[in-house]
């Protein structure tokens, strides 16, 4: 791995010192998701899917990365973008297309694997229509977690693409240059994916997942804070800053409440 990357290993807390990891829990039917139905599969078209979040009815949280072309290194048109809430067995609580995303102007998708990268690696997706499902209610985010703290993350995955699952609890290990360094189960495809503070009354997002790493022969997930960037990223589409869905581009099929479609 990268230099950086590597030296956090003298920064990690001790493995005994952490919190027992629970499995990853398969959110495969109505009761066990029924918390989790404003996470969703974000289907990229010509790229793939990445993991994102509703916290309003017209926002969905994610990672930057997630909205580059892999070939040409450029911006995905959001007409492209397609936000399925609570995506589970080939059907989706709501189907919304995007109308403008934006990424963190610090963001610079050809920088390589740096902590300059991931601590930027954060975007927000407005949809075109409203979210306004009583079942999918949007998340609230927190503060910043600290080291050693317990979260959990709710992600779709490469082997995972039609149910998402729930990892309850997972591990702060350590925080340099502004980057999380968590335990994690993550894979491809959970890229954007909701980290939750359980701190508080509900679960509040403290972070998205970034990358997948490995450290002292460990696999980790890198995960990118939101407290310093949600509010700039906000301030960013309210100003018309934001990349828009190319005219005409857009289908009415992609802005409808759940239906059934083949897996």
């Amino acid at each position: 791995m990268r230099n950086w990357i590597t030296a956090l290993a003298l920064a990690v807390l001790p493995l005994g010192a952490l919190a027992q990891d629970s499995g990853l829990k398969s959110l495969d039917t109505t009761d066990s998701g029924r918390q989790w139905m404003a996470v969703g599969r974000l289907d990229v078209e010509g790229t793939g899917f990445c993991t994102g979040t509703l916290i309003s009815p017209t926002l969905v949280l994610t990672a930057a990365h997630c909205l580059f072309d892999k070939a040409t290194r450029q911006r995905v048109d959001p007409a492209k973008i397609q936000f399925l809430a609570g995506w589970r067995l080939g059907r989706a609580s709501a189907y919304r297309s995007a109308r403008q995303a934006v990424v963190h102007p610090s963001y610079e998708y050809d920088r390589g694997t740096s902590a300059e990268r991931v601590r930027h690696d954060i975007a927000l997706i407005e949809l075109w229509q409203p979210v306004r499902n009583t079942a999918v209610v949007p998340f609230e985010t927190g503060d910043r977690p600290v080291r050693g703290e317990e979260v959990g993350v709710v992600s779709y995955a490469q082997d995972r693409s039609e149910v998402p699952s729930l990892q309850e609890v997972c591990s702060i290990m350590t925080r340099r240059s502004g980057v999380l360094v968590m335990s994690c189960d993550v894979d491809l495809g959970s890229s954007g994916a909701p980290v939750f503070s359980f701190t508080e009354d509900m679960p509040r997002i403290v972070s998205v997942v970034a990358a997948k790493a490995e450290m002292s022969g460990m696999s980790v997930a890198l995960g990118t804070p939101i407290e310093d960037s949600l509010q700039l990223l906000q301030a960013e589409l309210s100003s018309g800053r934001g990349l828009s869905a190319s005219p005409g581009a857009i289908s009415t099929k992609n802005n409808i409440g759940a239906r059934f479609v083949r897996p």
